[in-house]
């Protein structure tokens, strides 16, 4: 049995390597991939296009702008006269924010009273324009300070000192710069593995069957269940070869910390794999050509990764479909990944996901080796 095993697994990963465009597609895609989602995949946003459109044109007035051209998150681009400048601008897309300020508004401020801005944001994009009125706000928030204690340093200089004052402090854990880069590399991580050894699997199966040499290997002396591992062991190793590549890259590239354990990391991307490969081996199973087993993993893979919290929270979602998270992979991988990398976590905290992975991928591996056998009939 193990000689023709060992057969199966040379003849499989001659086969593999064989082939200068598989050679590429093993090494080549996963690193550029990484490239383009580590840069791409960020929510950090800075230099908002801006257009200010001041009615009062006074000293205050110029000076609260001056905060937003000297701000990183603000680009200041025009400066309108007229108030349908504001439509043109918006439709062209050349700005995504305006701030309006109306006559009278220096006069507000300097009576103590309610001082209103208008701020027009473009909404198409929803994250941005929630994050770009949050950086108004602390921008005139921090303005409207700054001239109040101005103004009480003028008026009554001893009570300055004697006013209450909160600071806060902050110490955020596990990513202290809050880089949204270091949440999304892990991830792009579990994402490659997926496409790639489902891909791989599921192609090569086909491929067999395409061509017509899978009927000619089945009426060899190998056995149903030795043909099943040949064909699955490869690129059990391809996907660990590339989960250490990307690994390495995405700490060396992007400066990633890997805090925790490489063998709690290492536990679960062999489970993750072993899901993998009874999803690719699934699809094979229901795919004549190759062009149906791309849609056919296209159908999952995209799924999985909106179902896997990867950009957008599990919370977020509607009860039912947080409910069906839980039959997703992707899901637990996503939360190991990000543990050991940012926390530093172990298995006494990742025991769950673990255990559900093994779970899922016993589960997947057992129904499509059945349904692999059924085909092959």
């Amino acid at each position: 049995m193990f000689g023709r095993l060992r057969h199966m697994l040379i003849k499989e990963l001659i086969q593999v390597f064989r082939d200068k465009r598989t050679r590429f597609l093993i090494i080549g895609p996963p690193i550029i991939q990484m490239i383009i989602f580590g840069y791409a995949a960020n929510l950090d946003i800075h230099h908002i296009p801006t257009a200010i459109l001041d009615y009062d044109n006074t000293r205050v007035s110029r000076d609260l702008t001056a905060r937003f051209g000297a701000s990183s998150y603000f680009d200041v681009k025009k400066r309108l006269a007229r108030g349908k400048e504001v439509t043109e601008a918006m439709d062209r897309g050349e700005v995504d924010l305006v701030l309006r300020i109306n006559s009278g508004f220096a006069r507000d401020v300097g009576k103590g009273s309610t001082a209103h801005l208008q701020v027009i944001v473009d909404s198409s994009n929803s994250n941005t324009a929630l994050v770009g009125l949050g950086y108004v706000n602390q921008v005139t928030a921090s303005f409207a300070r700054d001239y109040e204690l101005a103004r009480l340093r003028r008026s009554m200089p001893f009570s300055v000192g004697r006013m209450p004052s909160i600071v806060l402090e902050r110490r955020p854990w596990y990513n202290p710069d809050l880089s949204s880069r270091w949440f999304f590399v892990p991830g792009v991580i579990g994402n490659l593995m997926m496409v790639i050894v489902v891909n791989l699997t599921a192609f090569a199966v086909v491929r067999e069957r395409e061509i017509g040499t899978l009927e000619q290997i089945m009426v060899t002396p190998i056995r149903r269940a030795e043909f099943i591992m040949g064909k699955t062991v490869p690129f059990f190793l391809i996907g660990i070869l590339d989960a250490t590549l990307v690994t390495v890259f995405g700490t060396l590239w992007f400066k990633v910390p890997l805090t925790g354990s490489i063998l709690v990391l290492a536990l679960g991307t062999a489970l993750f794999l072993l899901c993998m490969l009874g999803v690719g081996l699934f699809i094979s199973t229901v795919s004549g050509t190759q062009q149906q087993a791309m849609a056919t993993s296209f159908f999952f893979i995209m799924p999985a990764i909106i179902f896997s919290g990867f950009a957008s929270p599990i919370g977020s979602m509607p009860v039912v479909l947080q409910w069906l998270t839980y039959l997703n992979p992707s899901r637990y991988y996503q939360v190991v990944l990000r543990n050991v990398f940012l926390k530093g976590t172990g298995l006494d905290v990742l025991w769950p996901e673990m255990a559900a992975m093994a779970a899922l991928g016993a589960l997947l591996l057992a129904v499509s080796v059945l349904r692999f056998q059924k085909s092959l009939d």
